[in-house]
């Protein structure tokens, strides 16, 4: 699992590639959000399966594997459970680095149980 903390104000799309760099994994499940053309690409050339709804407005609809997508709730999942710590939820840490491990700390409970 790679984790990474970006301010508020940030699109998550600007650190899927690289988080990406550090795995290699067979899919990648987002939502439409993710749908550019430059993330794509890169997934491809990667070997990577894009598991990416296409965004309604664009003009070549790219076909979807909806049943791999509905596996994207467990990562949903994860972080409403990740949410339910306190100090996760309302960021109490001021530094990056003390918050980035609180997130660590909470995941590894979250995975244990």
């Amino acid at each position: 699992m790679e984790l990474g903390i970006t301010p508020g104000q940030n699109a998550d799309i600007t650190q899927a590639e690289p988080l990406l760099e550090n795995i290699d994994p067979d899919a990648f499940l987002a939502d439409k959000a993710y749908d550019a053309d430059r993330l794509i690409n890169r997934l491809i050339q990667r070997g990577i399966t894009p598991v990416i709804p296409p965004k309604r407005n664009r003009t070549m609809q790219r076909e979807t594997d909806f049943a791999l997508y509905r596996e994207r709730n467990l990562v949903e999942r994860f972080f409403n459970k990740l949410k339910q710590f306190r100090a996760i939820a309302t960021r109490y840490d001021k530094l990056k680095s003390t918050f980035l491990a609180a997130v660590q700390f909470a995941s590894i409970i979250i995975l244990l149980n």
